[in-house]
């Protein structure tokens, strides 16, 4: 049994590694070519160089760019972990009309980006509010709601209410209850609700575009640089971007999975 059974592990590893070769193997070709000069869309492999990433800080549009997409992102993050956490606990309160409030949490992230984001557009021509950033934030923050009110709920109907029932036994009141036994349980929640939330806002393209003001995020400006082309500058910040996302990952994965014991002698 052993001859069979290891022959089917070498062919599951050799299955997983083409594949893991073909999902990500594209990501390493701007990232090579990041430090070598392009010059007619041939690379020149002889002389590593350092020319894209200058360029990349002297390209003052893709820079104000990445700008907007990171202020857009991080005042999304800050809105939607706020106000799902207040609507989480609402709803595990037992308020009133918590059916109609989780549908109107769900109902922009289940409809098509393109329907959320001219629902939200006929809504700020209707009310004369002018498109800017905050057009930008205020439909990144309903389109992700959903994710980071999800995923805390999930983590507050998983306490145990013996924990805010010892709370008040010891003469804490709501406040105290809310910020020493709440919160605390919530933190690892409301971090990985933020990170989706990042990373969502900053991929969000479709409700940009339909919102946006004069100033525009990081993937509007790509996608408007598809009809000219990508200058090697492009490389450059698709490196750089990569890496922040293999830092974040990093950071979350060592924030949010739970540290596992060292094995106990037997």
């Amino acid at each position: 049994m052993s001859g069979p059974i290891r022959l089917s592990t070498i062919l599951l590893a050799l299955v997983t590694a083409l594949v893991a070769i073909l999902l990500y193997s594209p990501l390493f070709v701007p990232i090579v070519s990041s430090f070598f000069t392009i010059n007619h869309g041939q690379v020149d492999w002889s002389t590593p160089t350092l020319s894209a990433y200058t360029a990349l800080m002297e390209n003052t549009d893709v820079i104000d760019a990445l700008r907007a997409t990171l202020i857009v992102g991080f005042s999304t993050m800050v809105l939607s972990v706020v106000s799902g956490t207040l609507m989480a606990l609402y709803f595990h309160s037992r308020g009133a009309a918590r059916g109609a409030l989780q549908f109107i949490i769900f109902l922009p992230f289940l409809m098509p980006p393109v329907i959320s984001g001219l629902a939200l557009l006929i809504f700020f021509r209707e009310i004369n509010f002018d498109r800017s950033l905050i057009t930008i934030i205020i439909g990144h923050t309903v389109f992700v709601l959903a994710i980071v009110y999800r995923t805390i709920l999930t983590r507050l109907q998983s306490m145990s209410p013996t924990l805010v029932e010892a709370s008040y036994d010891l003469g804490a009141n709501g406040w105290q209850t809310f910020w020493r036994v709440i919160l605390p349980n919530l933190s690892s929640a409301m971090a990985g609700g933020a990170i989706l939330a990042f990373a969502l806002s900053f991929d969000e393209t479709m409700i940009t575009i339909l919102v946006t003001g004069t100033q525009s995020t990081l993937p509007v400006r790509l996608w408007a640089m598809m009809r000219l082309g990508f200058s090697p500058d492009i490389n450059a910040l698709v490196a750089l971007i990569l890496l922040l996302t293999i830092v974040i990952c990093m950071l979350a994965a060592r924030l949010l999975i739970p540290k596992q014991v060292a094995g106990s002698p037997a």
